[in-house]
């Protein structure tokens, strides 16, 4: 049933209160869980870059924010990726499959894509990696897009070699992710961590090694998008200047009420010169870096 509108996003402003059925709940090295639920309202209207609010166990009331990885709006279904680090997420990862969990989704405001004659890089990292995925999947037979994704545990996906060349990308970066290779989607992984078949460095320098290889016209073409830890955020943040494209994040915070009324994942921002502060969960997560003076 309908909870709360929000005007942030008027094109998508209802958030669903669901009773999410656990379908699958995988384990993955490094304390990371894909979890599968059964929510139709949210599988078919959540778009990428939003997030679900999840009640991790009845003795704890406040809600742990958790991207979304991929939507089947036929099956109703809904992934997450996420991993066990405080005790909410651990808490979450002891639920099994047939468990009910509350749930309000999707929240937030999504990646505008739109623009199908854009070329859509996507950066993601760690558990920022879900919103990459989702977007991949929604610009599938739309636009052209690239993923590149870092890690330093071992990645929570099934890898193959690639069998898509990319500019500037050689060496040991050969694995991609198979559900993004069976479709078409070029992907590459990085990782710091000594990973076979990843290229050896941070992601952003991965993605920064294909642009230069573009010629200008391919180049101007692009928009980066991103999700992951601050640092990386920042290195992105600097790609998008140096080579003058759009850029947009998707911010991860802690939150509260992860609806909007408690303000406790603002985010300063500056729009047309004038500071303002803005909520990550519904004024975002998605925001401009350029309008996010923390990544200047």
């Amino acid at each position: 049933m309908p909870v709360s509108p929000y005007m942030a996003n008027p094109a998508n402003a209802t958030i669903y209160e669901e009773k999410a059925e656990i379908l699958a709940h995988v384990t993955h090295p490094g304390d990371q869980f894909v979890m599968r639920l059964h929510a139709p309202q949210t599988a078919s209207s959540a778009k990428p870059g939003q997030f679900v609010h999840l009640r991790v166990s009845a003795e704890r009331p406040l809600r742990r924010p958790i991207s979304i990885m991929l939507t089947d709006p036929d099956r109703g279904t809904v992934d997450l990726l996420y991993k066990a680090i405080g005790e909410g997420t651990r808490l979450l990862s002891e639920r099994v499959v047939g468990d009910v969990i509350p749930m309000l989704g999707p929240i937030g405001v999504p990646f505008d894509l739109l623009d199908t004659s854009k070329r859509y890089v996507l950066i993601g990292g760690g558990v920022g990696i879900p919103p990459m995925i989702f977007a991949a999947d929604a610009l599938h037979g739309k636009a052209d897009c690239v993923v590149f994704a870092g890690s330093e545990i071992a990645f929570p996906f099934a890898l193959k070699p690639s069998t898509m060349l990319l500019p500037g990308v050689n060496g040991n970066a050969i694995l991609s992710i198979v559900s993004l290779e069976a479709r078409g989607i070029p992907c590459r992984l990085a990782s710091n961590a000594g990973l076979y078949g990843c290229y050896e460095g941070h992601v952003p320098d991965l993605a920064r090694d294909y642009l230069a290889a573009l010629s200008d016209t391919e180049r101007a073409r692009c928009v980066l998008l991103s999700c992951g830890p601050h640092p990386m955020l920042h290195a992105v943040a600097r790609l998008g200047r140096n080579f003058q494209l759009p850029t947009f994040f998707s911010l991860e915070e802690h939150m509260a009420c992860g609806i909007g009324g408690c303000a406790g994942c603002v985010v300063k921002t500056v729009e047309q010169g004038e500071e303002k502060y803005r909520r990550v969960c519904v004024d975002g997560p998605v925001f401009p870096a350029d309008l996010l003076p923390e990544f200047a």
